[in-house]
Order: structure tokens, then C-alpha cells, then sequence
């Protein structure tokens, strides 16, 4: 069954709290590679609201910046 729901935040304003699915798409990976990068620290650990798992933007947009640049694997494909 697909949920259709209609937020009540202005477009402006971002949501702080991100589902995993969210959370990955946000910056920029899949959910496979996202939870790689949770577990081996590069991005943050999520939140618990009761029942509820979330990730923090603000906390995604911190880790994100702090990924070194230099550290990016090669493309094999940049070469062609």
C-alpha cells in the first residue's frame, strides 16, 4: 500500500529528522553504501523517537562535510 501524504512544512523548510531511505538519498548514496558509511563511522549514528529511527540533517550535513575529498576511490571510467 502507497502512503500519499501531504506535508504541512513550507517547501522552504527542510525536515531535521530523515528516514535511513531519506537519510542515503539526502547525500547522495543508495541505502547499501549509506549503511557502510554509518557503520564504519564516516556518517552519524541514528536517533531513536520511541518507535521511530532517524537521522539528524544537520548531523548528515556535518559528516558530510568532514568526508576528505582525497580519499575518494578512483573512477576507472574518468579516464575514457
Amino acid at each position: 500500500m502507497v502512503r500519499n501524504t501531504v506535508s504541512s512544512l513550507p517547501l522552504s523548510l527542510a525536515p531535521r529528522g530523515l528516514s535511513r531511505v531519506q537519510a542515503a538519498e539526502y547525500i547522495g548514496v543508495g541505502v547499501t553504501k549509506f549503511d557502510e558509511m554509518v557503520d564504519d563511522g564516516r556518517m552519524p549514528r541514528p536517533k531513536r523517537i520511541d518507535g521511530r529511527i532517524v537521522w539528524d540533517r544537520v548531523k548528515l550535513d556535518e559528516a558530510f562535510d568532514a568526508l576528505d575529498y582525497e580519499a575518494t576511490p578512483k573512477n576507472e571510467w574518468d579516464d575514457l
